[in-house]
């Protein structure tokens, strides 16, 4: 009895079953037609009942994949041609798909592998060869991407990034790339768009939150771009591009808005020195740089200006207090004027005297002319001028008491210093010990060290 009972138990599953799967073809078939209509909303629908009915039916998982490719949802795609291939690994077009959904979001190195799965099981399909070149041709756009990246060569990188788009139209991270190099470009409406287009998709994507602050903060609206820094490091903390970002808009904000207090305080001195220490902070913000130098000239003219005023106001009254008031005027100036001695070289204002040393040691043979023999005339001519620059930091900022008169202000000239005879080489010999001492010793074309005697 209990046999009886078994068996059918199993002719009624196995009556069910194969009403399932006919059931199941049946919304396959449909499926069928629907994409053939390119109506892919509804083979979607039909695919989902089919697998519903019949859920480890690979070629089902394979239609569905195709359909959501179709769809642009290469993502979800993945996920099902994953399964296909999963159910049946000898399916080659379940592979074919997982390939392509894995190019086309920016994994080439993974479809690599998919089309070799597929080529192993089908050498001569043309499909997965053309395929897989595309996928190694990809490999190779982001690799000579990577390096012009680092040379700032970023037209050549957007190039890379149109080339590999192609193949891989979804990959966030070639757009982002594109982006970025767009904005440091100058072309900030089309790398917003780009990362608009993303945040659309994903709001929280912090590389594209990123790009857009950097275009926002390249176009001088720091205040704006910093929200957009600081919501990409809430999205992704230790995101190190948005980091840096953040921290140099922040800076600048604060310099130029500190450089226009004291400017609005007829502090033009301090105004001066903080548009300065501003303008280094980002060389590659042209437009704040170029507000930013506009400031600085603006406070040398005022200089002027106040040297005028007080020369009218001397000239009407003259009394000691207006004497000194045009003589502070002028030395301020000169000051504003004159070189940064501790800039060329590098060092504090409260930097040691064997800083100092130390700072010129580095510089004057970075910049000595024989380093830079085999360079073009204009490189040799900008090194000379540097060299010659170090030698007279280190000459005023190695004694002791024309250093006091410099940090001062007071006039360099009254101490007998004509920089305008100045020599260079003879400092050069004399800290390295003169003749025999020090010389550039070429080991190859282009290469040089130093020997000391």
């Amino acid at each position: 009895m209990l046999v009886g009972l078994a068996r059918a138990v199993m002719e009624k599953t196995g009556k069910e079953d194969r009403l399932n799967k006919r059931e199941a073809e049946s919304f396959k078939e449909q499926g069928n037609a629907y994409y053939a209509k390119k109506d892919y909303n509804e083979a979607y629908n039909y695919y989902t009942k089919a697998i519903d009915m019949c859920p480890k039916n690979a070629s089902y998982y394979g239609n569905r994949a195709a359909t959501l490719m179709m769809l642009g949802k290469f993502r979800e795609a993945l996920g099902d041609a994953q399964q296909s291939v999963r159910l049946d690994d000898s399916f080659v077009r379940g592979h074919l798909r997982e390939g392509k959904c894995h190019l086309s979001l920016g994994n080439a190195m993974a479809a690599c592998r998919s089309f070799q799965r597929a080529l192993e099981l089908d050498h001569k399909n043309a499909q997965a060869q053309q395929e897989f070149k595309n996928a190694n041709a990809v490999i190779e756009y982001e690799k000579i991407a990577e390096t012009d990246f680092e040379k700032r060569d970023f037209r050549k990188v957007v190039f890379c990034m149109d080339r590999a788009l192609e193949y891989a139209p979804a990959c966030h991270r070639f757009k982002i790339l594109k982006a970025e190099c767009l904005a440091m470009l100058g072309r900030y409406p089309e790398a917003q768009s780009v990362a608009s287009d993303i945040l659309r998709m994903d709001s929280t994507n912090a590389d594209a939150l990123y790009v857009r602050g950097l275009c926002l903060y390249y176009e001088d609206c720091i205040e704006k771009a910093v929200q957009f820094f600081v919501q990409a490091l809430r999205m992704a903390p230790d995101h190190e591009k948005a980091c840096v970002a953040c921290r140099n808009a922040k800076a600048l904000k604060a310099k130029k808005e500190d450089g226009n207090k004291a400017f609005k305080e007829g502090n033009y001195k301090l105004a001066y020195e903080l548009y300065t220490e501003a303008l280094g902070i980002d060389p590659n913000n042209i437009k704040t740089n170029a507000k930013l130098y506009c400031n600085r000239g603006t406070v040398n003219s005022k200089y002027e200006e106040a040297v005028r005023d007080y020369e009218k106001v001397y000239q009407t009254e003259k009394t000691k207090e207006h004497k000194q008031l045009l003589k502070n005027a002028q030395l301020e100036l000169k000051k504003s004027k004159r070189k940064d001695y501790y800039k060329i070289l590098g060092v504090d204002k409260n930097a040691s005297e064997d800083e100092i040393k130390k700072a010129y040691r580095k510089r004057a043979l970075m910049h000595h002319p024989d380093r830079h023999s085999g360079a073009s005339a204009e490189v040799q001519k900008e090194e000379e001028k540097k060299f010659k620059e170090v030698g007279e930091a280190f000459t005023i900022l190695s004694d002791p008491k024309k250093k006091t008169r410099y940090d001062s202000g007071q006039d360099l000239d009254e101490e007998g210093m004509n920089m305008g005879d100045f020599d260079a080489n003879n400092i050069f010999k004399a800290f390295f010990g003169g003749p025999g001492g020090f010389s550039f010793e070429a080991s190859g074309p282009g290469n040089f060290f130093f020997q000391f005697g």
